[in-house]
């Protein structure tokens, strides 16, 4: 049979790290047979990941999940860790952030393992490259610059950032490089938007003042009401919804907000009334599809005056 030692890594992550087939008689889950016990002598925790994963990828004794996994594969799970360290953050919960720290840490380590095999590059690199890349940005730390606040040093950020961005493009022998290079297109598209607005304004692409983005907001809800009126076909619409949904990220900017962590509120509040809604309900012997509009409408403002209160 086969024995599997699990290595708490989660089901959406590694179901297994099988290390060893036989045919004896010990039950499943039984411990791993003292002789071939895997032998993890690493002189640190990272040391020790690093030799986990390369067991769980090794090609005669790994998981088989594990080996069949690729850069693509493994992208979507490298996401949904850095959300859940984002949630853990929010919740304000450092027992859950310590753990999701070292499950999106585990993402980092898997990346870095497959490109091993491919002999393009180990984590041994990823760590020496931002380790550089700290103290190339931070001159006023590790060098002689003197930097007098928070915002300086952020201007000095993006100055060195597009510096780099703009010798790699000479180094890809490209020249004229766009000032939006760089913005990568997986990022969820209100923080993405973001940072091309941000862009944009640096090169001088931007409003004067808060009135103008905001009276641009009310142009592109009359716009998108427009195409309802009409009927428009939903490619239409989709397009002023995206057109308002821009203006809104960009009016989000000139108030120097975030979006995302505005929405991201927005939704925890909606969530909390809802169920508190829902709990209204349930004291009536109710559940929401048995309640009409109206009293869910009712309810609704009673849990806002519930929170007024607090």
């Amino acid at each position: 049979m086969l024995y599997a030692a699990s290595l708490g890594f989660g089901p959406s992550l590694s179901p297994c790290a099988i290390l060893r087939y036989d045919s004896g008689k010990r039950p499943w889950g039984a411990p791993f047979p003292p002789r071939r016990q895997p032998r993890l002598m690493a002189r640190s925790n990272i040391d020790r990941l690093l030799e986990i994963m390369a067991r769980l990828r090794d090609p005669e004794r790994g998981c088989p999940w594990d080996m069949a996994q690729s850069f693509a594969t493994i992208a979507p799970y490298t996401i949904e860790e850095a959300y859940e360290v984002a949630d853990a953050i929010a919740r304000q919960d450092l027992d859950a952030l310590r753990e999701e720290l070292g499950d999106l840490l585990l993402q980092v380590v898997f990346h870095a393992r497959m490109a091993e095999e491919a002999r393009s590059f180990d984590f041994e690199a990823v760590a020496g490259a931002i380790a550089d890349k700290m103290i190339r940005r931070h001159p006023h730390v590790f060098g002689e610059e003197e930097i007098k606040d928070a915002e300086t040093q952020r201007q000095a950020w993006e100055a060195h950032k597009e510096n780099e961005r703009a010798a790699a493009a000479a180094a890809r022998g490209q020249g004229g490089e766009s000032a939006l290079e760089g913005v990568a297109l997986s990022l969820p598209a209100l923080t993405r938007a973001l940072k091309l607005q941000r862009r944009a304004a640096r090169v001088g692409f931007d409003w004067t003042e808060t009135a103008s983005v905001l009276a641009k907001v009310e142009e592109e809800i009359r716009e998108l009401s427009a195409e309802l009126v009409e009927g428009s076909p939903p490619e239409r619409v989709e397009d002023e919804l995206g057109d308002l949904l821009f203006s809104l990220v960009n009016l989000a900017r000139r108030l120097e907000l975030d979006p995302e962590a505005a929405l991201r509120q927005s939704n925890a509040k909606f969530e909390r009334r809802f169920r508190r809604v829902e709990a209204f309900l349930a004291e009536a012997g109710k559940v929401p599809k048995e309640a009409t509009l109206d009293e869910m409408d009712a309810l609704w403002e009673r849990a806002k005056r519930e929170e007024g209160k607090k």
